[in-house]
């Protein structure tokens, strides 16, 4: 248990900043999954969602919730399943 003033406010501070973090990585996950199951029926429909794909990895990568090459190894994945 946070004893002292400083730090009690960091574990408000972090699970504030957990909550956005989770928030992005899911809605991530969830664009991904999406994409993921529209590639094996209709390659067309799933062309069309990766760039909003792309665009939450890399906001993501940039807000720091996954790390850079992380990002690019995820997309270089989804780009060669939509193909």
């Amino acid at each position: 248990m946070p004893i002292t003033k400083s730090a009690k406010k960091a574990i408000r501070v972090s699970s504030r900043k957990k909550a956005f973090n989770d928030q992005r990585k899911k809605a991530m996950k969830e664009i991904m999954k999406k994409i993921e199951k529209l590639a094996k029926t209709d390659k067309a429909e799933a062309m069309k969602l990766i760039s909003s794909a792309f665009q939450a990895i890399d906001k993501s990568a940039q807000k720091g919730v996954i790390k850079k090459n992380n990002a690019a190894r995820k997309k270089s994945r989804l780009s060669r399943l939509v193909k």
